[in-house]
C-alpha cells in the first residue's frame, strides 16, 4: 500500500485518494471498502440465485446419511443434526406478504427487532417510526403455509413513540402472555410490562392496560424467570446495577455491578440470573439473596476480552454461549469456568447483536454488523452457510431473525425468518 492511494485492480493502476469532504466526488477508504463489500454481496446473492449449494463436509449427502443411519453407523441424534445442517444449506429465499387490519401501515416502517415466543406462533416486531419513535406488533405465524407465504400482523398504536434497548417474552397468566419492554422515555429509561392481548382484532373496549411501568437509568437488557423459586419476576440491567423485580408485589431488588448490563438470561433449574457486561465480565446471582451492604453478589465469574452482548444458556445449564463486541463467540463450561469451543467467522465491533441458539437442530445463528447472518454446527464449531442481506449492509439495515424447525407452532413450517428494512423473508427447508 501506498500512503494517500489505493490500487485499482480493474484499471490496474494507482488512484489518489482524496481527504477532506468539501472536493467534489472524493475518493475515501470507506468508500472503496463499502464497494467492494456491496460487490462481495451481490456476487453471493447471484450465486444463491444460482443454487450452487456446496455442503461444508465432504461427502455429506442424504443417500449416503441414510444408508450410514441403515447400516447402524450413526446415532438417531447424529443422524438429525447432520440432516439439518444438510437442509440449512439448501434453504431458498422467498419474501412474505404482510397482512394488516390498518392497510395503510403495513411495509412501510423499517424492522428493528424480531422477537419469537417459545413455540414460535408469534412474533414480537419494534418497528422504526419516522418521526423518530417505535411501532410495536405482533406477527401471527399461522398463515406461514408452503404456498401462500402471507402472515396477519397486529399492530397496537397505544403504545408508541418510545425506543426500545430490549424486548423478552413474559409467561405471567399463562405461557407467553405479556411483554418486558426496556425502553428509552426522553432522559430515564422505562420498563413496562404489556399484555400480549393488546395485539388482537377482539374489540378494543376490552383490552387490559399496561400491568407494570416505572422510570429507570438507561436500560440495556431484559429477561423474564421461569423458576418457581422465583416466580413472576423479571430483571432488568441497567448502568452498573440490575433490578429484580416482582410485578405481582412490587417488590424490587438492586444488585450493584460495576459495569453496564448488555445482556440477561435466567437459568430455569436455578434461581440464577447470569449477566454479561460491558467490560466483558460475565457473573451470576443467585435472585434469592437479600440486600445486605458490602457483600459480593457475583457467583460464576467469567473473562471475554470486549463487552459482552449477548449471552444463551444450554438447555442442561452446564454450558452458557456468549457473544462479544470483538465478533467472538465462545462456548463456556460452567462446571470448570473454562472455554470449551470458539465460532469464528462473526463480525462485531460495537453493536449489541444477539445469539440464536437452537439445541434441538444442533445450530447456532447469528447475524453480524457486516449483515452477513451465518449458521455454526453447535458440536464441532464448524460454519455451516453464510446468508448475505437482500438489500445493501449499512447501520440501519442490519437484519434481525428468528430461526426454528417449527415456524408457526407445532405443525409451522421450518426455516429461517429475516426481518430486513420493510421486508420481511422465509428462508424455507428444501
Amino acid at each position: 500500500e501506498l500512503p494517500g492511494f489505493y490500487y485499482d485492480s480493474e484499471k490496474n493502476r494507482y488512484f489518489r485518494l482524496l481527504p477532506g469532504h468539501n472536493n467534489y466526488n472524493p475518493l475515501t477508504k470507506e468508500g472503496i471498502q463499502y464497494k467492494a463489500m456491496e460487490c462481495k454481496r451481490l456476487r453471493l446473492l447471484e450465486e444463491e440465485e444460482k443454487q450452487k449449494k456446496k455442503t461444508t463436509r465432504a461427502g455429506l449427502n442424504s443417500s449416503m446419511l441414510l444408508q450410514k443411519r441403515q447400516l447402524g453407523l450413526l446415532s438417531s441424534t447424529s443422524y438429525c443434526r447432520l440432516v439439518h445442517e444438510l437442509k440449512v444449506n439448501c434453504m431458498q429465499r422467498r419474501k412474505i406478504e404482510i397482512h394488516s387490519p390498518d392497510s395503510s401501515v403495513a411495509g412501510t416502517n423499517n424492522f428493528k427487532i424480531i422477537v419469537a415466543d417459545v413455540a414460535c406462533e408469534r412474533i414480537f416486531t419494534v418497528n422504526d417510526v419516522e418521526h423518530g419513535g417505535c411501532k410495536y406488533g405482533i406477527i401471527n405465524l399461522s398463515g406461514l403455509g408452503k404456498e401462500t407465504l402471507t402472515v396477519e400482523m397486529y399492530d397496537n398504536l397505544y403504545f408508541t413513540n418510545r425506543k426500545v434497548n430490549s424486548v423478552c417474552w413474559a409467561s405471567l397468566t399463562h405461557p407467553d402472555s405479556h411483554l418486558c419492554l426496556m425502553g428509552i422515555a426522553e432522559t430515564p429509561g422505562c420498563a413496562s410490562l404489556l399484555p400480549a392481548s393488546l395485539f388482537s382484532s377482539t374489540n378494543p373496549g376490552d383490552r387490559p392496560g399496561m400491568l407494570c411501568s416505572f422510570k429507570i437509568s438507561t436500560a440495556w437488557s431484559c429477561a423474564w424467570c421461569l423458576n418457581p423459586q422465583a416466580d413472576n419476576c423479571f430483571s432488568t440491567g441497567l448502568t452498573r446495577r440490575v433490578l429484580v423485580t416482582n410485578v405481582v408485589t412490587g417488590h424490587r431488588q438492586t444488585f450493584g455491578t460495576g459495569s453496564d448490563v448488555l445482556a440477561q438470561q435466567f437459568a430455569t433449574q436455578t434461581p440464577m440470573l447470569y449477566n454479561g457486561c460491558r467490560s466483558g465480565e460475565i457473573f451470576s446471582i443467585d435472585v434469592r439473596q437479600r440486600n445486605r451492604k458490602g457483600q459480593s453478589w457475583k457467583a460464576i465469574r467469567l473473562f471475554h476480552d470486549s463487552a459482552v452482548t449477548s449471552i444463551r444458556l444450554l438447555e442442561a445449564e452446564h454450558y452458557l454461549m456468549a457473544g462479544d463486541m470483538a465478533g467472538k463467540i465462545k462456548l463456556w463450561d460452567l462446571r470448570t469456568a473454562k472455554c470449551v469451543k470458539q465460532y469464528k467467522g462473526h463480525h462485531n465491533e460495537y453493536a449489541i447483536l444477539p445469539l440464536h441458539v437452537n439445541e434441538e437442530e444442533g445450530l447456532l445463528t447469528a447475524v453480524g454488523q457486516d449483515c452477513y447472518t451465518r449458521i455454526w454446527s453447535l458440536q464441532d464449531a464448524n460454519l455451516l452457510r453464510t446468508i448475505p442481506s437482500p438489500h445493501p449492509s449499512s447501520k440501519d439495515a442490519i437484519p434481525s431473525v428468528v430461526f426454528s424447525s417449527r415456524l408457526g407452532g407445532s405443525r409451522g413450517v421450518p426455516g429461517l425468518l429475516m426481518a430486513v428494512k420493510q421486508d420481511l423473508y422465509h428462508f424455507s427447508y428444501n
